[in-house]
């Protein structure tokens, strides 16, 4: 009997002083169970997100030529652009938006025909709409180009030539383009007085908004901070073995470490809300990109 009330005297004063380290160990799991095996993943990690390539689109129908002479020919680009937003609302439509960058492409093309003297999609030098736009800064997912030479009657003339032809007519009413640059020039070509006319139109790489890149950075600082608690909970565990449990400090040490363990669980709740948020940011930016390719 009295070697039952030994043990039993032995069990009790383990619970009582191991309970402690048995909270301790407890809470040292779950640390590294949320650590490594509750947070979330970035898509493929941070910093290297699984955001879909732009497959960028470009639609170049062959040039048009006029085969007639309008003797007082005469085109501005505003009204190109009128009546080729009237082709639009015909077709049901929406009619295209006037984009600086677009017009700026279209000129450089105008002018580049014209100091090169040749009439085509390419330059001689191999220079192409994609160059074109990308020289002024216009990001797209597609883009077109409608290319004209000759003494069109007058804007209304050019604009029913190019809807006469299958390839610049699918330009014309391409319902995913949403902006358009035009630029008009008379000058000499091949030893003869004519005009040249350039439409380009773009679905801009805008209409998709890209995951933000602060979420990121801040997603970063958080780990960054993670790491460090991490490491503080480590030398608090070494403290606490080198420590007697009879140590007045030793419960202090435990509280101490127990507040460091709801910091640490804190963070990494904010990790995963972030890293939530930006995943369904990369989700909404490759949908937008595939139902506008």
């Amino acid at each position: 009997m009295k070697k039952i009330k030994l043990i039993l005297l032995i069990f009790l004063v383990l619970i009582i002083f191991g309970g402690g380290f048995f909270f301790f160990w407890t809470q040292i799991v779950s640390l590294y169970t949320k650590l490594y095996l509750e947070l979330p993943k970035l898509e493929k990690g941070v910093g290297d997100f699984l955001m879909q390539e732009i497959e960028k689109k470009i639609s170049i129908p062959p040039p048009l030529k006029s085969d007639k002479e309008a003797p007082e020919s005469f085109l501005i680009a505003d009204e190109v652009v009128k009546y080729t937003n009237a082709e639009r609302t015909k077709s049901g439509l929406q009619p295209l938006v006037v984009n600086v960058k677009l017009g700026a492409s279209a000129k450089l093309k105008v002018e580049d025909m014209f100091n090169n003297q040749y009439f085509g999609h390419d330059s001689p030098l191999g220079i192409t709409i994609g160059d074109l736009v990308a020289s002024v800064g216009y990001e797209f997912i597609s883009i077109g180009e409608n290319l004209a030479l000759g003494n069109f009657e007058d804007d209304i003339d050019l604009v029913e030539a190019w809807m006469e032809s299958p390839g610049h007519r699918e330009n014309i009413l391409n319902p995913k383009y949403k902006e358009i640059g035009v630029a008009v020039a008379k000058g000499t070509f091949e030893g003869k007085t004519t005009w040249m006319a350039v439409q380009h139109f773009g679905l801009p790489l805008s209409i998709c908004p890209e995951p933000n890149e602060a979420i990121k950075t801040e997603i970063e600082t958080n780990k960054v901070q993670l790491k460090d608690t991490e490491d503080e909970l480590g030398n608090l565990l070494n403290e606490l073995e080198d420590m007697r449990k009879r140590d007045p400090e030793y419960n202090q040490k435990i509280q101490e470490y127990n507040n460091l363990v709801s910091e640490y669980n804190e963070t990494v709740g904010q990790i995963k809300s972030l890293i939530d948020k930006y995943n369904n940011q990369v989700k909404s930016y490759n949908i937008c990109l595939e139902a506008n390719q």
